[in-house]
């Protein structure tokens, strides 16, 4: 054979930091290894896989043709050596989820993934939907969990699971009392809500679809837990997925308000590159996410 596995560990990070000295010490290596190592493996197959561009090593079509590939071989490559080393099947699996997700849904997963196998090596990153997608598509995450909608040619985008976002209020607020909101009264009141580019925030406007435009925003947060309190102190409606606020409606921290005319029913989702190896660590994760009620 006439590239090493190393050799390919050093394409991946310099396609990953776009810079041999980055790469380098991602793997532990001195430049001049990786360089060499680079250097070697484009040598052997009379190829050239980076354009040069000052200190930058940017990714040609040659390169991006067998990156994808280079990251399956190099997922099969961990797991055997997790089965060789630790007697397991499932090596370890990255998980992104976006804030709702992550906080509410992935940490039980977790516990129950961690309960029947306490080895289980499970790196979790919570962001929102775009920074999930981005996170995806470069191959740092190896499932992404997300609340928006979205559409990529490179990514499997497979529906999970109903959610149901609830609007509510403080139980000073002039609402609160109201039972339901008629679109009028959605015009007249302040809102606190998630900041765009969250899958919450999505569905909220997609709900609002028609009176949008009319509807006054206080404040917009990206914490979940920060909009709960801004809305309980009075500072405004808010709206966010049932998950998050259910428990602080049944300590009666804030009032749930029905808008029975307007659709606040979404889809989560998983994302997965195409073509990343789906290894026996990201099968596993699934189905615990699968077996989920």
């Amino acid at each position: 054979m006439k590239f090493s596995l190393r050799q390919l560990e050093v394409f991946l990070a310099t396609a990953h930091f776009q810079n041999i000295s980055k790469a380098a010490d991602s793997l532990a290596m001195s430049q001049s290894a990786a360089s060499s190592a680079l250097k070697e493996l484009e040598q052997q197959f009379d190829i050239l896989l980076f354009d040069r561009v000052g200190k930058r090593l940017q990714l040609n079509e040659q390169g991006r043709l067998i990156r994808s590939r280079t990251e399956a071989l190099l997922e099969q490559a961990k797991e055997l050596e997790q089965a060789l080393l630790q007697h397991q099947d499932a090596g370890p699996v990255t998980v992104g989820a976006t804030l709702t997700i992550g906080n509410y849904l992935a940490v039980s997963i977790l516990s129950d993934l961690l309960r029947e196998h306490p080895d289980a090596e499970v790196n979790l990153t919570v962001a929102n939907t775009q920074n999930i997608m981005n996170q995806v598509l470069n191959y740092d995450i190896d499932v992404g969990m997300i609340e928006g909608e979205i559409q990529h040619p490179e990514l499997d985008i497979i529906p999970w699971r109903t959610d149901d976002l609830c609007v509510f209020c403080s139980p000073s607020h002039p609402l609160a009392n109201a039972g339901e909101l008629s679109d009028e009264q959605i015009q007249q009141h302040r809102w606190v809500l998630r900041e765009s580019g969250s899958g919450t925030r999505q569905a909220f406007d997609r709900a609002m679809h028609g009176i949008l435009s009319q509807i006054p925003i206080a404040v917009e947060l990206q914490h979940t837990e920060a909009i709960k309190r801004a809305v309980s102190s009075g500072l405004g409606l808010g709206c966010l997925s049932r998950i998050s606020v259910e428990d602080t409606i049944k300590r009666g921290d804030v009032i749930e308000l029905a808008v029975p005319q307007r659709d606040f029913e979404r889809t989560l989702y998983f994302i997965l590159h195409k073509k990343k190896h789906k290894s026996a660590g990201i099968q596993r994760w699934l189905k615990y996410c699968e077996a989920m009620h």
